[in-house]
This record gives structure tokens, C-alpha cells and sequence, in this order.
């Protein structure tokens, strides 16, 4: 940690921790689009309209952390290839899915994006509580999306 008359700088650390959620948000936005371009079946409408809060979640979210970045002195990185070499998200299936496979694809796929947040919140916490602060945020509206997806299988 350290403060010039720059004010905060993250350290490399930080920095890196945050990169890791920042390529993971930013892919979930495009796996989710995927999904709700994609899927068909039994219960279409619920799961299409749930991918696109998602995506606006994890849009959000990338803003936020790479805004974040800058304000901390650190340098975002969201280029396409950048995000497709380093992202932990399971692929997404080229072309139609179905409901219920597709609710299980939006689960994993926003369940390792919490996992990113959680595995690298202890640290961020400690070196900046305001960046720790805005995954804590995430993580909780994340893992409410998924549980709304996940609730679409329960259909007993």
C-alpha cells in the first residue's frame, strides 16, 4: 500500500486480483448474452429475462471494478483476447440449448465468477476495504441471480 500526491496506489497485487474479476465479470456478460440469444424450450421467458439481469449485473460490475483500477492507479485490461485467454468461466455451447441445460451453464458460469470474488476478496479487503467492499456487493447479487436461475429446475 502506499499514497503519493497521486493519492492511493493498489499495489501489483491488488492490481492483479482485480484484473482476475474484472476479465471474469466482463465474460460472464458475454456468456450470459449467449445463453439468452440461444436457449429454447420449456420456460424460455423466465430463464431469457434472467440472463439479461445478469448481463446488466456483470456489466455494472466490470465498470465498477475498472473504474476502480483507475482510481487506484492501476490499468484495466478488458481486450477481448485478454479476457478470452484468462477468464476461469466453463464454456458456453456454440449454438441452440436448451432451459434446462442452459440453467446450468448461467449457474456455472456465475458461480465462478463468485468463486474469483471470494478467492481474492481476503486480500483486496485487506489492502483497500472500498474495493473489498464492491465485490462484496457483487457477490451478493450474483449469488442471488443464481439462485433464481437455479430455482427455474425445481419443479416439484
Amino acid at each position: 500500500m502506499s499514497a503519493d500526491s497521486a493519492g492511493f496506489a493498489a499495489s501489483d497485487v491488488l492490481a492483479d486480483d482485480l484484473q482476475k474479476v474484472l476479465v471474469d465479470v466482463t465474460a460472464l456478460s458475454l456468456a450470459s448474452k449467449q445463453l439468452h440469444w440461444n436457449i429454447v424450450g420449456t420456460g424460455f421467458r423466465s430463464l431469457h429475462l434472467y440472463l439479461d439481469d445478469v448481463v446488466a449485473i456483470a456489466r455494472e460490475a466490470s465498470d465498477e471494478v475498472a473504474e476502480r483500477m483507475r482510481a487506484i492507479q492501476a490499468v484495466p485490461d478488458g481486450r477481448a483476447d485478454v479476457v478470452a485467454q484468462t477468464a476461469t468461466l466453463p464454456a458456453i455451447p456454440e449454438g441452440v440449448v436448451s432451459t434446462a441445460e442452459g440453467i446450468d451453464h448461467a449457474v456455472a458460469a456465475i458461480t465462478a465468477v463468485v468463486a474469483t470474488m471470494r478467492d481474492v476478496h481476503e486480500k483486496v479487503d485487506a489492502e483497500d476495504a472500498t474495493s473489498g467492499d464492491i465485490l462484496i456487493g457483487y457477490i451478493g447479487r450474483l449469488e442471488q441471480q443464481a439462485w433464481f436461475i437455479r430455482s427455474l429446475a425445481d419443479r416439484g
